[in-house]
């Protein structure tokens, strides 16, 4: 199976998220969503990004966002590592989109190459144990600040930030409480040490609506 299959968005207005995302990004499965009325304030622990092949891509998810009703967390910006920005979805989803490349090849797209869920852990040496012991494999590891697990066929890439640095990358404060408001679908029935919740794609029905 694939390490994430499908990620559930939980959304206060149903009608209104869908209408977001397509508009916004256009996205399809993996990205779902569901009507919930969960508490939640402040930072949710995690953020998802979309990256894209050239500056121009960037752009344009990032305008097209924008009109659809995003607020914007960090202007779009060249930076050593490439090029992107940061915005918070009417639902309170961030979203990063960005690119490592510094120039535009050709015209501008809205072809999303990669979608890259980041969970914000209060120990990530912990968090990493605990994912191992599921049965996920490390790609990436940096002490006790990232780490990056083999993502296999899942069209989604999951890695552990700490909590207060991911809240810093995003521009928000990294004070929340409540539901982190995302179900992760793939690779087992549990919640981690941060109270994030898998299901198992594999025995259980598709909930949420497919953008």
């Amino acid at each position: 199976m694939a390490l994430i299959d499908t990620i559930t968005l939980d959304v206060a207005d149903l009608p209104a998220a869908k209408r977001f995302y397509s508009n916004a990004f256009g996205l399809d499965t993996p990205i779902r969503l569901r009507a919930s009325e969960a508490p939640t304030t402040g930072f949710r622990g995690f953020t998802l990004s979309l990256t894209v092949s050239q500056p121009g891509t960037v752009d344009n998810l990032v305008a097209s966002a924008l009109d659809a009703g995003a607020t914007t967390l960090k202007p779009v910006s060249k930076s050593f590592w490439g090029y992107g920005g940061v915005v918070r979805a009417p639902d309170g989803t961030i979203w990063k989109v960005a690119t490592s490349a510094k120039k535009n090849t050709g015209p501008a797209t809205r072809e999303v190459d990669d979608i890259v869920l980041l969970l914000g852990a209060e120990d990530v040496a912990a968090s990493k144990r605990f994912y191992l012991d599921q049965g996920l494999t490390v790609a990436k590891s940096f002490g006790r600040t990232y780490v990056e697990f083999a993502t296999g066929s899942s069209p989604i890439t999951l890695g552990l930030y700490r909590r207060r640095a991911l809240a810093k990358a995003a521009g928000v404060s990294p004070e929340g409480t409540g539901s982190h408001r995302i179900t992760i679908g793939g690779a087992g029935t549990f919640t981690d040490p941060d109270g994030f919740a898998w299901e198992a794609t594999a025995s259980r029905p598709q909930l949420g609506i497919s953008l």
